[in-house]
């Protein structure tokens, strides 16, 4: 079975352990344990109950209107700024196609669906490095960037906020400095839902606001995202993901914001009716579900403080400041030697970074699961170091 290039294959992890699928601990994939929410399974429930199941026995609405009004509504913007996919990896292919033979800065290490999308696109890749929290962490995108040619004809600039693989965030004002200086901007927001200030208008974290907000080391109390700047800025693309936060990744979810001018394109190379019943079902249950958010985030600084303490207190461990629902750590020897190692003895998979090459065999990115568990994976990685 080849090596997996995404998180969340335990049919790949349960070859290795010599178990079924269903006994891998998964670590890999970062999503939200404490999904998906109770009232997603009853709306998905209710749908399939009905005499006459619409979600199923009928094609959606291509134009997707009621699901866009929904999440229009959810960040108080105009539908017609809003596209929804087949996920956002469907969403980032149409992004790249934007940029058909044109030079795209790109930070890397970069999630690697980046790059298929953009060399399937014909788009000429000019990485750059991301400025890391242990390598001058206050070091600004803006100073990084300054090797660009002056003006921003032609030239394309693809982030994501938080950054991935690092967990680090990058502060609204610092990005909202560079669109300017690019013709088109993508920035990929999937892991935004798990800071606390994410909705515009809602805080969670008692914190006072600071800003800006310190991109490696601070809660962020206040939203971070640009989706109130897009009308300032039609040369920029949100994409956004619904999976994770609401652990739905197998029903493929995801939406845009940006000007309805990128829509008119992306309309046009799309595929119809790539969004299904059962996704729009859930996905307007899941947003009317303020209870499981709040849950999520008052959960979520715990178990990553927990994980990150006690992967610190393993010797030669170096886990990383996040501001996500994973944590990067640098491991004292070969990370996909670990990695075998956890699956061989415990059945529990993490992800290797060789999907980030400038990693190295280095890294493992380990997603938060519930306290219990973590526990178990820490037991599991100290009788590694203690035993070899």
């Amino acid at each position: 079975m080849s090596w997996p290039q995404h998180g969340g294959n335990r049919a790949w992890g349960a070859a290795i352990a010599g178990c079924s699928p269903a006994e891998i601990l998964d670590f890999s994939a970062s999503l939200n344990p404490l999904g998906p929410p109770e009232s997603v399974l009853q709306a998905l429930g209710k749908a399939l109950a009905e005499p006459d199941p619409v979600a199923i026995s009928r094609y959606p609405d291509p134009e997707y209107l009621q699901l866009r009004t929904r999440l229009a509504e959810h960040w108080a913007i105009d539908p017609d700024w809003v596209f929804v996919g087949n996920g956002a990896a469907e969403l980032l292919t149409w992004a790249a196609r934007d940029a058909q033979g044109r030079e795209v800065w790109l930070p890397k290490p970069a999630f690697g669906d980046y790059e298929r999308a953009l060399r399937g696109a014909g788009a000429v890749i000019k990485p750059f490095g991301y400025p890391f929290p242990d390598e001058q962490g206050s070091l600004a995108l803006a100073k990084v960037l300054q090797q660009c040619s002056s003006g921003p004809t032609g030239r394309i600039l693809w982030l994501n906020n938080p950054h991935n693989p690092s967990g680090g965030l990058r502060s609204r004002p610092e990005i909202l400095e560079l669109l300017p200086q690019f013709q088109q901007v993508m920035v990929d927001e999937a892991f935004m839902d798990f800071l606390s200030g994410d909705v515009p208008g809602v805080t969670c974290n008692p914190e006072p606001p600071r800003d800006p907000v310190d991109p490696h080391t601070a809660a962020a109390p206040r939203s971070q995202t640009l989706i109130p700047d897009l009308a300032a800025h039609p040369n920029t693309v949100v994409i956004r993901s619904l999976t994770k936060f609401y652990t739905l990744p197998g029903l493929r979810i995801g939406f845009a914001v940006g000007h309805p001018d990128h829509w008119r394109r992306w309309q046009l190379w799309r595929d119809p009716w790539s969004v299904n019943g059962l996704a729009s079902v859930a996905v307007e249950a899941a947003l009317a579900d303020e209870s499981f958010r709040q849950r999520t985030l008052a959960w979520l600084p715990v178990a990553r403080e927990h994980l990150r303490k006690g992967l610190q207190a393993l010797p030669g461990w170096d886990p990383w400041p996040s501001q996500t629902n994973f944590v990067l750590v640098r491991c004292p020897s070969s990370a996909t030697q670990i990695q075998r190692a956890l699956l061989q003895r415990h059945r529990i998979l993490v992800r290797d970074c060789r999907s980030f090459p400038e990693l190295g065999d280095w890294y493992l990115r380990i997603g938060l699961r519930t306290l219990p568990e973590q526990e178990q994976l820490l037991s599991a990685c100290r009788e590694i170091l203690e035993n070899g």
